[in-house]
């Protein structure tokens, strides 16, 4: 089975992945090559910031690999929190206080339409090539649910009636931006190696 690296130090992300790829190929995480470096991300588009990651894992360790980089637009708030997705309501945010910045915004506003959107970079064989998903639904009243991450407890996805902490794991990555954008991966890779 190929093995390839996935830049990231998110553990959810990683599980995510491993979940969605299993059997199709052999995820490495950062900790597995001995990177444990903060990467900054320093891009203004998700795009930039997945290639800035990958770049980073391929100039340093050499390994071919592949970066994501996600987040939440809202439309009712000209596509925020976008790349600051994860840091929203500041740097040392947990996402409880993300999500209570972004009800609190939305508060009173009719306009609940929003969606994920995923970016992956893969870096193979020198060259670059993305990847990507969307997942289009509303911004609930409230939190609801204790799974998933992120702002999966306010995060309802069009044709459902519960948030993405609500829904059963395994639908969720049948559906998810970050499902959509590796399913481009997994295809892109099917086609040039035996995965």
């Amino acid at each position: 089975m190929r093995k390839i690296v996935f830049a990231t130090n998110n553990k959810h992300k990683l599980d995510e992945i491993k979940e969605i790829t299993k059997g199709k190929l052999e995820i490495l995480s950062l900790s597995d090559i001995g990177c444990y470096d903060d990467i900054e991300e320093t891009g203004t588009t998700f795009e930039a910031n997945a290639l800035i990651k990958a770049q980073y894992v391929k100039s340093k360790y050499g390994y071919d690999c592949f970066a994501d980089d996600s987040g939440l637009q809202v439309d009712a708030l000209a596509g925020k929190p976008g790349v600051y997705t994860a840091r929203y309501a500041g740097e040392k945010a947990s996402s409880d206080d993300n999500m209570t910045k972004l009800l609190a915004e939305l508060s009173g506003n009719d306009n609940r339409n929003a969606r994920f959107k995923a970016v992956i970079a893969l870096i193979e064989n020198g060259n670059n090539h993305f990847f990507e998903g969307t997942i289009d639904g509303i911004i609930a009243q409230s939190k609801s649910g204790v799974g998933g991450f992120g702002y999966d407890p306010i995060f309802v996805p069009n044709g459902y009636s519960q948030t993405f902490a609500e829904l059963d794991i395994a639908i969720k990555n049948q559906i998810s931006h970050r499902a959509k954008a590796v399913k481009g991966l997994i295809e892109f890779l099917s086609n040039h190696f035996d995965v």
